[in-house]
């Protein structure tokens, strides 16, 4: 019998993938409520065996987020030639009328936390000019101050009359899965030490400034469990934390190594959604994922990036229809199919596999093949709804997918991603062909005549546009300055920001 997954009408995604990956929680979404998570086992990060029950119990930091997000009064305020004890006055009377009533009733602490309203409405400014989507036309409770610290750090809210609920549209387990990846990882603890080091600093100067805003941190009123991952181990797990503790080791501050530890996070975990799906379809090729570099020619490998995308875009949903149907080739439903009541064998392993029919109601004494072709039908329409759209919405999120210059999406990959694929891969320099070889090897990536070698063989793309390509990219890095030439023949892939050695 397979684990049993609360809140489910039936669990066929949720064995396949996890419970849950979701399109709307973007990756850096997903780092955010991993972060938060991490931060509540601090004294154990990472350290956890598929076995254990990982809890956490998140901050929510009510009046940090009003102060920054449903705050519209403090710069007209600021702006007033009245005196400073006035602003303060009149700033207060405002923020009150729109205050939740959770902890943001008294706001006289900010009175000793900051010298003057301006060096308040100064700190504001600041921390929103940081923020994740602070300009998007989401709820206030949904936005997200830059995590410069522990007290940076809070769950997605929705924030009503009847008090503050997680909802779990933005933060959907995702950052949940991806801290049990990463503990399941066989460096994961030694990951989970070097994060705390390097992000939990209370002390940190933004961190402080995040703290004399927010006063005394708030927390949700109960732990919760984390979410459920099917796989003890997987070779993603393990690739996903190798890459961040290259970009940890890398000389250069963590505010910025953290941009590149959310893009490394958005594609391992797009992998990993592919893998799972073609291993569920039973294909044993490894994702292949071929690339357009964009120049200001139309090239031949654009076509050919573009089925490449909509290959992996049909992954999932053949993946979900196989799980299902592959209930019909094992022995149990020989068996089940074979007693004397078929009808209700076949209906009890269905349930013990995936939490479906009910015991009692409409799909009471339908034959085993109508239930396996019933819930084909209603796994495929819920898993259009969110899972289906994943593979859309993050390849688009890490800059990996575009639709630019040309009428339907295909892989082109941006000048951020290709960043940090540098900084990932290359220690301090390598060979271009040897840069492109291990895209390949890690992620997939097809981009130029070596690694598409195969294509060529079978006819789909001549080798004079997989060079054409190969050329476009080296151009694109030599102009990002991560690429130095030293001869026609000879060129090397140098990470700006190297390794810092021991530490």
């Amino acid at each position: 019998m397979r684990h049993q997954i609360e809140g489910v009408d039936f669990a066929v995604d949720e064995h396949i993938w996890g419970h849950r990956l979701y399109d709307e929680q973007l990756p850096h979404l997903a780092v955010l409520e991993f972060l938060g998570i991490l931060g509540s086992n601090a004294d154990s990060p990472l350290i956890a065996t598929p076995t254990d029950r990982v809890r956490y119990r998140p901050q929510r930091q009510i009046r940090l987020r009003g102060l920054l997000f449903n705050n519209p009064y403090v710069e007209s305020v600021r702006e007033r030639a009245i005196p400073d004890d006035d602003k303060w006055k009149t700033w207060k009377e405002l923020f009150a009328d729109d205050a939740t009533g959770l902890g943001d009733d008294d706001m006289d602490y900010l009175r000793q936390a900051f010298l003057s309203f301006d060096d308040f409405a100064k700190a504001i400014e600041l921390l929103r000019s940081s923020a994740f989507e602070a300009r998007s036309n989401k709820r206030w409770s949904s936005k997200f101050v830059f995590p410069f610290g522990p007290d940076a750090l809070y769950e997605d809210l929705r924030v009503d009359s009847k008090g503050a609920s997680n909802d779990r549209r933005f933060f959907a387990r995702t950052g949940e899965l991806l801290y049990l990846m990463l503990s399941r990882a066989a460096r994961g603890p030694e990951l989970g030490q070097k994060l705390i080091e390097r992000l939990f600093d209370s002390k940190a100067p933004m961190n402080r400034l995040v703290k004399a805003l927010q006063g005394e941190p708030q927390f949700a009123h109960d732990a919760r469990d984390v979410g459920y991952l099917p796989y003890a181990s997987h070779p993603r797990f393990d690739r996903l934390c190798e890459d961040w503790l290259a970009i940890l080791s890398r000389d250069m501050p963590i505010y910025d190594a953290l941009e590149h530890l959310i893009v490394s996070a958005g594609l391992n975990l797009l992998m990993y959604f592919l893998e799972c799906a073609k291993k569920q379809s039973g294909d044993a090729e490894p994702v292949e994922i071929v690339c357009e570099i964009v120049s200001r020619e139309r090239t031949k490998v654009r076509a050919l990036s573009g089925d490449s995308y909509q290959t992996n875009q049909a992954l999932s949903l053949r993946a979900v229809r196989a799980a299902v149907e592959q209930i019909k080739l094992t022995d149990g439903w020989a068996d089940a199919v074979g007693s004397e009541d078929p009808e209700g064998e076949c209906a009890k392993l269905m349930r013990d596999c995936f939490q479906w029919p009910p015991a009692e109601g409409e799909y009471e004494r339908l034959s085993g093949d109508a239930l396996v072709r019933e819930l084909a039908e209603k796994a495929e329409s819920r898993h259009e709804q969110h899972f289906g759209k994943i593979h859309a919405a993050w390849s688009r999120a890490i800059g990996l997918s575009s639709r630019r210059l040309a009428r339907r999406t295909r892989y082109a990959p941006n000048d951020r991603l290709l960043k940090t694929l540098v900084v990932t891969i290359v220690d301090e320099r390598m060979q271009f062909d040897e840069f492109l070889q291990e895209a390949r090897r890690r992620y997939g990536l097809v981009i130029g005549d070596s690694e598409g070698a195969h294509l060529v063989r079978e006819k789909q793309v001549d080798q004079e546009a997989l060079s054409e390509n190969r050329g476009n990219l080296e151009t694109r890095l030599v102009g990002l300055g991560l690429v130095r030439r030293l001869s026609d023949s000879c060129s090397f892939v140098e990470n700006p920001f190297g390794s810092k050695g021991d530490e």
